[in-house]
């Protein structure tokens, strides 16, 4: 049996759960990876009603949807963020509060704390997010870093998230940080720093998307070998490139969709991620968790995407071989 195929619901979030959950149950989908916003999955709520879990639980049951991780990405990104009015946008009131960045630093730590509490009242043992990162701004060189400055970065992202994963360990929950820009961690090398830097903990690992590394010209198969042992959980998304001598890899302060984008979201399948290959990496890992579809693609009406997208997947993922391929050609010792 192929791995599950879940629905992120970040992108779908002004969906109310209800609708949302009968038509990912119509299209054929295993389940969800519930985003921590909007109705789908409201941390506060979960800790202060003991029901609320149950609700939630029984309310997939009855679509024949199941759930295996929460997505905590936007309160995660401020943990370590430079904060500033952008913040506002995408954190609840309560985080945001009156903008104080080490104020919203502080109470989107707690946040996340909670968060691995209430996924283990839930029954979940997987939370996927960003860390936020106060040296991103510092990626391109000049004026010249101090490179002392970076390492003092990933200081910092230790020291925050240290205490958080110390939560999640006592809770039984794992954190998978979503290798991406503008967190602490976005390739090879910056994934290794990262893990590093919190001493290698079995409860940090990754939440591995592949058309982050897609516009980097990273290779996906590559990066889910060489962390084997801390792909905790998988993205399907995908990304192309348009670099045709005008466009910017640097997207050139454009918005997703853009036409003059250097290379944009698209559907997976539809772009420049090798899927096969690394499909065939995840088996070779022993991967057997979901494959979550995070759905973005300024092009496409979504719900057709969106099936589209489980459709390709379906089609695409395969379980390795549990035998010898020309063993059939072999003679019998009869």
């Amino acid at each position: 049996m192929a791995r599950n195929v879940t629905l992120f619901t970040g992108q779908w979030a002004d969906l109310p759960l209800v609708d949302l959950a009968s038509k990912a149950a119509s299209w054929g989908f295993d389940g969800f990876e519930l985003a921590c916003w909007g109705d789908h999955f409201e941390v506060d709520k979960a800790l202060a009603d003991p029901s609320y879990a149950k609700a939630h639980r029984a309310l997939l049951e009855q679509n024949g949807l199941g759930c295996w991780a929460l997505g905590a990405h936007l309160v995660g990104q401020a943990v370590c963020d430079l904060i500033d009015e952008r913040h506002s946008a995408i954190l609840p009131p309560e985080i945001y509060g009156n903008g104080e960045p080490e104020g919203v630093r502080q109470r989107a730590a707690e946040r996340m704390k909670d968060t691995a509490r209430a996924a283990a009242q839930f029954g979940i043992t997987q939370v996927n997010g960003f860390t936020g990162s106060s040296i991103w701004h510092l990626i391109y060189s000049f004026p010249p870093n101090d490179f002392a400055a970076i390492e003092r970065g990933y200081q910092d992202f230790a020291e925050r998230w240290g205490p958080i994963i110390d939560v999640f360990d006592a809770e039984g929950v794992r954190f998978g940080l979503e290798v991406h820009p503008t967190e602490i961690a976005y390739d090879f090398v910056t994934t290794r720093k990262t893990l590093d830097a919190i001493g290698n903990r079995p409860g940090f690992g990754i939440n591995f998307d592949p058309s982050h590394l897609a516009y980097q010209f990273l290779d996906s198969a590559a990066f889910v070998e060489e962390f084997a042992e801390r792909i905790y959980h998988v993205h399907v998304k995908d990304a192309k490139r348009r670099l045709d001598g005008r466009r910017s890899l640097w997207a050139s302060h454009l918005n997703f969709g853009e036409v003059e984008r250097g290379w944009d979201f698209v559907s997976p399948g539809h772009g420049d991620v090798d899927f096969e290959a690394l499909f065939r990496s995840l088996n070779r890992i022993g991967y057997e968790g979901p494959l979550s579809i995070e759905w973005e693609d300024s092009g496409m009406d979504r719900e057709w995407g969106a099936q589209d997208a489980l459709a390709f997947v379906r089609r695409t993922d395969f379980r390795p071989s549990e035998i010898v391929f020309d063993r059939a050609m072999q003679q019998s010792d009869g």
